[in-house]
């Protein structure tokens, strides 16, 4: 349980009087100070307990505060993931909790996985430039349907996808976890068995969060053993995925590839990824959609509610 001192600050990205059900101030003893990322922090870092990570800033922006936050009892980011502000853990006391968004991202991140699959096996960016040209490019184009997709890293995230696939009449839904377990539509892999799944999938999505065991996971060993005009899709982040393996792959033309995170990012002019064949690349928008603010805003307002009264947080990945 984390209690909430008798008073504390509470760092924001979103202004507090656009948050509704934010615990009373006077109440709860709870400050609220508005940082956005910007140069200069709003109060004294050593007064906050209660740190909400600037969204779709950066790990050197969000860390940058840790070290000095002395009286920090709770990061919690706006992302399904926390790798932006593992490399600033080190500088906190013990007994910080970590938290995620969950519930934030599921609906949009799982749209767009949809839309990249759709658009890259039916062609849509072929057609967009054809009609930039003025050309009618028809023809037999691939479909989703009677499709194997393989879901690698089968979260809240990764369920949502599935939700969403299940009115296109694919062949075969297949998941892949860091450990295998049982669900209601069919068992969960563990990443053990990517060897023998890799093959049988003519959609791989990457929707894992980045950790040491990820890092590279779609390394060459990987990628070779997905099937000749197989598409991967990764909404995870662009680490997961070794991009020299990548280019390798696709400019031979065996498989194709649609990337909303890419690494480096954001992608460089002049990167080969950027006209690499058989590649769609959207910049990282996977959550950055009308539904983020609304979720994102119950969310923190759920989260400062329970510090304010001392009950246990959720969301909780780890605790230093």
């Amino acid at each position: 349980m984390t209690l909430a001192p008798t008073t504390a600050d509470v760092w924001l990205p979103i202004p507090a009087d656009e948050i509704d059900g934010l615990p009373d101030p006077g109440a709860s003893g709870l400050n609220y100070r508005f940082w956005d990322g910007g140069a200069d922090f709003p109060a004294d870092p050593a007064d906050c307990a209660f740190y909400v990570v600037p969204y779709m800033k950066g790990s050197a922006i969000a860390v940058r505060p840790l070290p000095a936050m002395t009286s920090l009892r709770v990061v919690q980011t706006l992302s399904a993931g926390i790798d932006h502000v593992v490399p600033g853990l080190g500088s906190l006391g013990p007994g910080v909790a970590v938290c995620n968004a969950k519930g934030v991202h599921e609906a949009s991140t799982a749209e767009l996985t949809l839309a990249l699959i759709l658009a890259s096996l039916r062609g849509i960016p072929r057609f967009v430039r054809g009609q930039d040209a003025e050309e009618w490019r028809d023809g037999f184009y691939p479909a989703l349907a009677d499709k194997s997709v393989l879901i690698v890293g089968y979260g809240s995230i990764g369920a949502a996808i599935e939700d969403r696939l299940a009115p296109f009449e694919c062949a075969r839904v297949a998941r892949v976890a860091r450990s295998a377990r049982t669900t209601a539509r069919g068992p969960v892999h563990a990443l053990a068995d990517l060897p023998a799944l890799l093959p049988e999938a003519d959609v791989v999505v990457l929707s894992t969060p980045l950790t040491p065991e990820t890092r590279h996971l779609a390394d060459a060993g990987f990628l070779g053993r997905m099937k000749d005009g197989a598409l991967l899709v990764n909404v995870a982040r662009g680490p997961v995925v070794d991009t020299d393996a990548l280019l390798k792959e696709v400019e031979g033309g065996r498989i194709t590839a649609a990337l909303d995170v890419t690494d480096p990012e954001p992608l460089p002019a002049g990167h080969p990824l950027w006209h690499a064949p058989g590649v769609l690349v959207t910049p990282h928008v996977g959550g950055s959609t009308s539904a983020f603010m609304p979720r994102a805003k119950r969310l923190v307002a759920g989260q400062v509610g329970r510090f304010a009264a001392g009950e246990a947080l959720v969301n909780v990945l780890r605790t230093t």
